[in-house]
């Protein structure tokens, strides 16, 4: 039994999709990066910014941008609460040890030691 022939989908370079890509209007975001993958396609420049998602709508543009900004600022709220919550931990750490867990640290290092 013989194998058949190469099939008669054309090979397609680096190159090719990496000119191609930025021409397309219908590939999703998934597709491309399917598609840059599969073939090795760098981007050309990383530091451009992102494409607007608005696509030139004013009233979507500002209700995206403020949707952002209650994000951000959940965000930071989120950031320093968890911050919040380890700063006592380690200000207890630093606090001299009263008679309790003086106590504690005796037993703990006591039952250590048995081991």
């Amino acid at each position: 039994m013989q194998r058949k022939g190469s099939s008669s989908t054309v090979a397609v370079t680096a190159e090719e999709v990496r000119a191609a890509l930025p021409r397309s209007r219908t590939l999703t975001s998934e597709e491309e990066k399917a598609l840059r993958m599969r073939h090795g396609a760098k981007q050309e420049n990383l530091h451009q910014p992102l494409p607007r998602a608005a696509g030139g709508n004013a009233e979507l543009a500002d209700e995206l941008l403020v949707l952002e900004m209650q994000l951000l600022k959940a965000f930071r709220a989120q950031a320093s609460a968890a911050k919040a919550r380890t700063a006592p931990l380690t200000a207890v750490a630093r606090a001299p040890a009263s008679e309790s867990s003086r106590a504690k640290d005796k037993i703990v290092r006591a039952l250590r030691k048995k081991k």
